[in-house]
């Protein structure tokens, strides 16, 4: 088969991508695709233009719309990637993302947050208990405290380093501008969920149980980007992989660990919920998370609002006002992965600058990647993570479930771990 034409859609509306909008030209590498005179063949070319992308084929895409160009090939790039999604579930996904974008008064960062903040003495109270959470860390790993200078931060969020050397003392100066300065993952745009979230998972703050990997302990403060308030009785739903890539809780599968391995949909590690308390805050102490083919290191997020906390100490109901995924900088991930058990590991290493789901949820703006200081002198003794999410609480998602954790075990859900959709 033989392709010649590619077209390529401008961004006046994310809907308008589904009906086509024909703008230029697009060169990838040294072949010169020219747009098509005839209309309706969006799909395939949409799906040939990552194809190339999945390639590692670096595309140059001349267009006075370049950056809403590329803030549209993110949204599909997305979207995009989840296979048997049909037209007319990625209309509504995209009609729903229109409507939010188009709210005006929904602030896009944190920045005119920052006086507000400082006059109320936020910045001196997380500047207080970073260092406080940092030093308890230490110690319930048994480790000795140490102080260290802060370094300072460049702006891009897959290059740069978020290595901090937090001093534990809460009269560290200028941490603020560690905990503030391009260390908000501004949570616009939902993500995806993926194929391995499970719901009604435990709500608790440790979610190791027999795995090993390195220590993570990790702090997320939530505020609403509308009135910069903490947002208070949030829960914060995480899960991730464990050291070798698998996922516990979801039907066995080739993509997942041990194929013949049942026994896996009724494991819970790494999986569970916090409440965000009145500043916003939660805490989790798991594991740095592994990888596996086609994605970098990462976690994923959901953020549920509204709901029942049940007597077996689960979740239920409400709504959920975003869902999305968080990262490590590459030179943290070089180390860990050179440890045991992930040195066992023998899928293939996707890097932050190669990964799909980090071009879109950098594309508006925001960084999504933790803010870390080393708990001990190396990388195995340990690792304190923090970020700053804003969200609008008005917004509301659905989270696919792969699969439901019951009384009784985990259950299979048909059709789920699908890309969120109206």
């Amino acid at each position: 088969m033989y392709i010649s034409n590619l077209t390529v859609f401008s961004y006046q509306r994310e809907s308008d991508l589904i009906k086509g909008a024909e703008i230029g030209t697009i060169k990838v590498g040294v072949v010169s695709f020219p747009s098509p005179p005839v209309l309706g063949v969006y799909k395939l070319s949409v799906d040939i233009f990552f194809a190339l992308l999945s390639l590692n084929l670096y595309a140059m895409i001349y267009s006075s719309l370049f950056s809403k160009l590329v803030a549209a090939a993110c949204v599909f790039h997305v979207s995009t990637a989840h296979p048997g999604q049909t037209v007319q579930e990625l209309q509504g996904e995209i009609v729903e993302r229109d409507i939010f974008f188009e709210d005006t008064n929904t602030p896009r960062d944190l920045s005119h947050c920052a006086d507000i903040l400082r006059k109320r003495g936020t910045e001196d109270r997380n500047r207080e208990r970073i260092a406080a959470a940092v030093a308890r860390a230490r110690a319930d790993l048994g480790l000795p405290q140490k102080k260290a200078p802060i370094k300072a931060r460049a702006t891009s969020p897959v290059s740069i380093s978020h290595l901090s050397g937090l001093d534990v003392t809460p009269t560290t100066p200028n941490v603020e501008e560690i905990i503030y300065s391009n260390s908000s993952c501004i949570l616009s745009l939902e993500g995806e969920t993926g194929p391995f979230y499970v719901s009604g998972e435990h709500i608790r703050s440790d979610l190791r149980e027999t795995q090993a990997g390195v220590p993570l302990v990790i702090d997320g403060q939530f505020l609403d980007t509308t009135t910069c308030e903490p947002i208070q009785d949030l829960y914060w739903d995480i899960w991730s992989c464990n050291s070798t890539g698998v996922y516990g809780g979801i039907p066995a599968s080739p993509i997942n660990g041990n194929a013949k391995d049942a026994s896996n949909i009724n494991k819970t590690f790494l999986r569970g919920l916090q409440p965000t308390d009145v500043n916003g805050v939660a805490q989790f102490t798991s594991l740095f998370p592994g990888h596996y083919a086609g994605r970098t290191t990462h976690m994923h997020i959901v953020a549920h609002i509204g709901g029942t906390v049940l007597s077996n100490g689960t979740y239920s109901g409400g709504k959920v006002s975003h869902i999305g995924q968080v990262f490590f900088d590459q030179s943290l991930i070089t180390k860990v992965e050179a440890l045991s058990p992930y040195n066992t590991n023998k899928q293939r290493l996707t890097t932050n600058a190669a990964d799909r789901v980090v071009a879109a949820e950098i594309a508006g703006g925001s960084d999504p990647f933790f803010n870390y200081v080393l708990l001990g002198d190396t990388v195995s003794d340990g690792i304190f993570a923090w970020i700053t999410f804003g969200m609008n609480q008005r917004a509301t998602y659905t989270a696919s479930a792969a699969a439901r954790l019951t009384a009784n075990g985990g259950v299979p859900i048909a059709g789920g771990g699908r890309p969120p959709i109206a």
